[in-house]
């Protein structure tokens, strides 16, 4: 709400964001700048507000959130010929009935890293489509998107502008001295941190986190601060509803620090929180930390940060746990895992358009457990990411392969005889466990490596990014026999099922089971306490039998499977899961 005073700036200071500025800029800029910022902030909400028509409050996620994750071009061949188009027309006639949130990767037009090195942050790309293309899929679903917050590209107009010292992107980017002290950087890639350039006649280095065609930007300068601001005003009115601030844990730089995870970026987001939260509509904000579980669930605050953070141990966790037929590891984890406060969310995956990252299974599996991982991955497909460490040695960052590759073959199955029940199977556990559930694109029709895009990019990520012709897509779901059908079909079943169990919402109860390494079991209980379910997964290629004592069944209730809704199941039989089965037992059907 907006804070009144009794002198002249009245509506123009909102003591929140006064605060919050304060704090990042105090040794930067004076208090007399401070304050104007503070008013152009609030300048640019209340325009926002005057703009915006009120709609009715409702709860920002449910049981039936299912976040999809797609490129623009994810189906880039197709009746039209923008690619926007061509998914909004795929996604009324086979996603909307089960899937009502869509992750929108980079769309604005880009040098480089699949949409991630952004030229102008304000623009759609024309291949992709218009603003109008994303305001027309947002009447049908709620839009994700990406603010690239940490770096822009080095052929946008805000670099060429930087070097000009013209305005929009003066001083935008950040330039160190040879005297900075870079010996504690946490590095995320393995190339140099810093490039040279000549700028106004003398040597200077720019920062460069992820490559030297993505410039770190220079959140020191307030000037920065505040485009990030409008943009996020400016995407809310074409109708985006939920913000995934890109590479955020890098964006404040400290000589002689980590430069990750410090203060003023925690307090940054708390002041992008602050603003989202005086908006009509309900905007979400969701950090991309890839990091150990400490670091990665202070993006919580106290609950005055982000909504949601990803829960980046899933995808090596679920993919080590499937491949070597042992549950111990999860669920160690997940017992250990606190529950999301009410106002926050964990966002599950296990695939995305990134490859498998490493870095949050650091500290869950052990050294040696990784490495025999990555030894199985490897047999399976795999190209390897690397990043540098303090002491100049390398570390694999990410594994580079489609989901289903890296399921398809185990050391106990290595002809691939359950590769689809074992890849149907990890996704069970992501629509069981606590948060909201979301799917890669490719992964709804078991996409494999692609071979082809890596051979000619050398891009070792293009294996997982598979872009689809609308007509060979439409002709493989229309045989009932393919892969890419049996796995949509099983996904669309599952999915619908899930999706109105009061006891899935991401925030309702829930208690891990420790039943046998064969298994891994959550039990969930809806926020009224009127449903219970027992959501059990056998990751193993043996049939498992479990006594349903195990699970404390409540004798006066009727229990069944709501996979199997025939099957009644009473306390004291056995339960037999087949290779890689998955029951949902409930006694409150929907």
């Amino acid at each position: 709400m907006m804070q009144k005073s009794n002198n002249n700036f009245k509506e123009n200071i909102n003591l929140d964001i006064l605060k919050r500025l304060n704090y990042i800029y105090d040794t930067i800029i004076s208090k007399e700048k401070t304050l104007e910022y503070s008013k152009k902030i609030n300048r640019l909400i209340n325009d926002y507000k005057k703009l915006e028509v009120k709609t009715e409050t409702k709860d920002a996620w449910s049981e039936s959130t299912i976040l999809l994750i797609t490129y623009a071009d994810g189906i880039s061949k197709g009746i039209s010929g923008k690619t926007l188009k061509n998914f909004g027309t795929f996604y009324k006639k086979y996603l909307k009935k089960f899937i009502n949130s869509i992750h929108f990767l980079p769309f604005f037009p880009s040098s480089g890293d699949g949409g991630f090195s952004v030229k102008n942050h304000f623009e759609v790309d024309e291949t992709y489509g218009t603003w109008e293309d994303i305001k027309e899929l947002s009447k049908n679903a709620n839009i994700m998107t990406d603010l690239v917050l940490n770096h822009a590209s080095s052929e946008g107009q805000w670099y060429k502008n930087f070097l000009k010292e013209k305005r929009p992107g003066k001083n935008y980017f950040y330039i160190v001295d040879k005297d900075y002290d870079c010996s504690k950087v946490v590095r995320p890639r393995d190339h140099n941190l810093l490039s040279e350039i000549k700028f106004l006649n003398e040597k200077k280095f720019l920062w460069c986190t992820f490559s030297h065609d993505q410039i770190d930007l220079n959140f020191k300068n307030p000037e920065v601060l505040l485009e990030f601001i409008n943009l996020i005003l400016t995407f809310a009115s074409y109708g985006i509803k939920i913000f995934r601030l890109d590479a955020v844990a890098f964006i404040w730089k400290q000589s002689g620090t980590t430069c990750l995870n410090l203060t003023q970026t925690h307090e940054i987001i708390k002041l992008l929180r602050d603003i989202v939260d005086q908006l009509e509509k309900d905007i979400i904000i969701v950090t991309e930390t890839n990091l150990p579980k400490q670091e990665n669930l202070s993006y919580f605050g106290k609950n005055d940060e982000a909504h949601w953070v990803y829960n980046f141990p899933l995808p090596p966790l679920i993919i080590n746990t499937l491949l070597f037929e042992d549950s111990s590891a999860l669920t160690k984890w997940s017992m250990k895992m606190p529950p999301a406060q009410i106002g926050n969310a964990y966002l599950n995956f296990i695939s995305s358009h990134d490859g498998i990252g490493m870095r949050p299974a650091e500290g869950v599996l052990t050294d040696k457990e990784i490495k025999k991982m990555l030894q199985r991955l490897k047999k399976n497909g795999s190209q390897f990411s690397m990043r540098k460490l303090s002491n100049g040695e390398e570390k694999v960052y990410e594994a580079n392969i489609s989901l289903f590759d890296a399921l398809k073959f185990t050391d106990s199955d290595k002809k691939g005889k359950f590769d689809l029940k074992r890849f149907i199977a990890a996704h069970c556990i992501i629509l069981a466990i606590e948060g909201v559930p979301a799917f890669y694109f490719n992964s709804l029709f078991a996409t494999k490596n692609d071979e082809k895009a890596f051979a000619s990019s050398g891009i070792k990520r293009n294996l997982n990014r598979y872009k689809w012709d609308y007509s060979f897509l439409i002709s493989l779901l229309n045989k009932k026999n393919s892969i890419e059908y049996k796995s949509y079909d099983a996904f669309k079943n599952l999915i619908s099922i899930r999706k109105v169990q009061p006891a899935f919402h991401p925030n309702a109860t829930q208690f891990t089971l420790n039943l046998d390494k064969n298994i891994f079991s959550v039990w969930r209980q809806s926020r009224d306490r009127k449903q219970s379910i027992f959501a059990l997964t056998n990751v193993s290629s043996k049939t498992v039998k479990l006594n349903s004592n195990q699970i404390n069944l409540i004798d006066d209730e009727q229990w069944f499977d709501l996979l199997s809704p025939n099957e009644k199941i009473t306390d004291g039989q056995f339960i037999k899961l087949n290779p890689y089965q998955t029951v949902w037992i409930t006694n409150f059907k929907v």
